[in-house]
């Protein structure tokens, strides 16, 4: 039964954690972002994260996205200092049409910091990004 489900790879969707300025606190926050350089759109995006360690799980969080349109992003959750300590999953399922698509990206702990920063696709901002 379940092998008999056919889930295509994902390709062009990215999730990404970026450092940036919060304007009222005028603090530097890290916040996570899914990114879509593909040419189509994607709905009903649902992203379910969670950080976990050998000793230590945050609660999952779900978050839902009803359209992101072709090359764009959108922001999904901030991330507290000590979370980058753990193992950050974020689970993303989409639909591409009547497709769905399901991809698990995973920043390792202590991974997401400013000597990690690269170029992100589309947002003109440096960031950790996995693929």
């Amino acid at each position: 039964m379940k092998q008999d489900i056919d889930i295509p790879e994902v390709k062009d969707v990215h999730v990404a954690v970026v450092q940036e300025e919060h304007l009222e606190y005028k603090t530097q926050d890290w916040n996570a972002y899914i990114i879509n350089n593909s040419d189509t759109d994607l709905d009903t995006v649902l992203i379910v994260s969670q950080g976990t360690s050998e000793d230590k799980m945050t609660p999952p969080m779900r978050h839902t996205i009803a359209k992101l349109p072709a090359r764009s992003y959108a922001k999904i959750e901030y991330l507290q200092e000590k979370v980058l300590e753990l193992n950050n999953s974020f689970k993303v399922t989409f639909f591409e049409g009547n497709q769905m698509f399901d991809k698990t990206y995973i920043f390792r702990k202590n991974t997401i910091n400013v000597k990690a920063l690269q170029n992100l696709p589309l947002m003109q901002l440096k960031g950790v990004l996995v693929k």
